[in-house]
């Protein structure tokens, strides 16, 4: 069987009611040398199940799966890479969708232009439960080719990523061979953007040719329930915190003061998930009694003004974010 150009991989878990908008807009693309790989994870009483198969009856290229028993979001993600045939590799959530019939042609256009690109990536369309645009989402800000190390550490500096969500993204398939990490949930997407760009460079357009979606039931919204996020990015911080090429400054006051914080809430009944526990204890005797002192007086000494940059950053994105045109 000839290979497709592109595998479109769609992950999905209860979102009957979004996936035929996910699947139209792949269907509608004006490029059409692509498989769609959809894999449920096994949905509970909701239409997915009905919703595949009807699709899958009306298109070859459409290879739906039932997960049984339940994978869980990132073995999910990683069976749809196992399963890929195409050169290059092209999420779509379940939620989400393409903002442009042109999406898949202009993202591989980028790739096949910079042959030393790693990853491809757009702006995207910020959308709500009714599919209408709220707003544009253009974090990296700067079109064109960039050094994939040098993206690393701009969004390890920000403390941000700053490339996007899988929906937005467009990879090789051969680079992409050791999977997302299992060891993250919330930064998941972002560590493995880093895998990439350790391969290669990075190469993006402010055009938005993808929409994200935000609703109640996603999963990154559970995650921030318990402050995944900020747990992981101590773990981020470690994991990339000695590479060769990492010129980024002041990585271990980050983590002490992310730790500091962290510890607080918990004072204050917020726990901690349970893996992260032994990490904290870890991380916590790295930073001996005069190292810790210092860190400590530092933070009392900066943190106002720390905030107060902080704040000024947040209404600097705010004003970024431009009204999006209607969908």
């Amino acid at each position: 069987m000839r290979r497709p150009t592109i595998s479109v991989l769609i992950p999905t878990f209860n979102y009957g009611r979004f996936l035929p908008e996910a699947i139209d807009s792949v269907l509608a693309q004006d490029f059409t040398d692509f498989e769609l790989i959809i894999s449920d994870d096994c949905s509970r009483e909701d239409s997915s199940a009905e919703v595949l198969a009807s699709y899958a009856a009306r298109d070859a290229r459409i290879r739906p799966h039932i997960q049984n028993p339940r994978l869980g979001m990132v073995q999910n993600w990683n069976w749809c890479l196992s399963q890929a045939r195409g050169e290059y590799i092209k999420f779509v959530f379940g939620d989400d969708k393409l903002a442009s019939p042109q999406a898949l042609s202009k993202l591989l256009g980028l790739m096949v232009d910079n042959p030393s690109a790693a990853l491809a990536a757009s702006a995207r369309y910020l959308i709500g439960d009714d599919s209408k645009v709220v707003e544009t989402w253009d974090e990296f800000g700067k079109p064109g080719q960039h050094s994939g190390t040098g993206v690393i550490c701009r969004c390890l500096q920000e403390d941000r990523n700053l490339v996007g969500e899988p929906t937005v993204v467009l990879f090789r398939r051969r680079d992409a061979a050791r999977g997302f990490n299992p060891r993250y949930r919330q930064l998941v997407d972002l560590e493995f953007w880093f895998h990439l760009l350790e391969k290669g460079d990075f190469v993006y357009t402010q055009e938005s040719l993808s929409c994200f979606r935000q609703h109640g039931e996603q999963q990154s919204r559970v995650n921030a329930q318990v402050e995944l996020g900020d747990w992981e990015s101590l773990q981020l911080f470690e994991d990339y915190r000695d590479k060769p090429y990492n010129r980024v400054g002041g990585l271990r006051l980050r983590q002490f003061n992310r730790l500091y914080d962290l510890r607080k809430r918990r004072r204050r009944g917020i726990s901690a998930p349970p893996e992260f526990v032994e990490m904290e204890k870890q991380l916590w005797a790295r930073f001996s009694a005069p190292m810790y002192l210092a860190y400590w007086a530092r933070r009392r000494l900066t943190r106002p003004f720390e905030n107060l940059c902080g704040w000024l950053e947040r209404r600097r994105q705010k004003a970024r974010r431009r009204l999006a045109p209607p969908a």
